[in-house]
């Protein structure tokens, strides 16, 4: 079976609005602009794939099986704009959190690929033709260690701007995540990737 490019998607302060530590699926809203980009995206055909750090599991905030109904909310929020969510990749580990099981170093935890790795591995992705979006470097470097190309969602989230290696600098940058999906479409037109 052919491998198929995907769009990996931050969650927080990307595709949803940045609540801290929500896993309340009636208070989940949209980023600005996030439900026109899922039109966009959903046009494209390409498996839409959420990876996010959740370190409210380890630090105690909630259970990891809450992330359960996040996921629900999710196939919910994408079917209603015109998209198909193809899955959600969760680390729910942090190296200073209160919950033994999840207090721990990890390779996961973004800036680390892992969660693209093993989606890719899942959903049968081929990652040097798929897409990484986030709100924050960190996201950036994941998808590049994991052979995707980057798009930096400039909204405010990132606010370190450390770019000490190559990995940290996006392919491109966008006001929000509709103009992130129009860049990759107008890639994809003019045949950069997938």
């Amino acid at each position: 079976m052919a491998l198929r490019p995907a769009v990996f998607l931050d969650k927080d302060g990307t595709l949803l609005q940045d609540v801290p530590y929500n896993v309340e699926p009636r208070l989940m809203k949209f980023a600005p602009q996030a439900a026109a980009a899922l039109h966009v995206l959903g046009r494209l055909g390409m498996p839409l794939v959420v990876v996010s750090n959740q370190p409210g599991v380890a630090r105690g905030c909630f259970e990891h099986a809450r992330l359960r109904g996040v996921t629900n909310r999710l196939h919910e929020m994408f079917a209603a704009n015109g998209a198909r969510l193809s899955g959600c990749y969760w680390c729910p580990h942090h190296p200073q959190g209160t919950v033994a099981e999840y207090a721990r170093d990890c390779d996961c935890r973004k800036p680390a690929p892992g969660l693209l790795l093993t989606a890719a591995r899942e959903l049968g992705l081929d990652l040097s033709r798929s897409w990484f979006i986030g709100d924050i470097l960190d996201d950036v470097e994941a998808g590049h260690r994991a052979g995707c190309q980057s798009i930096l969602v400039d909204n405010g989230g990132e606010t370190e701007w450390r770019q000490d290696c190559a990995a940290r600098v996006p392919d491109a940058i966008a006001d929000d995540l509709h103009d992130a999906a129009l860049h990759i479409a107008s890639a994809l037109y003019r045949g950069q990737a997938a």
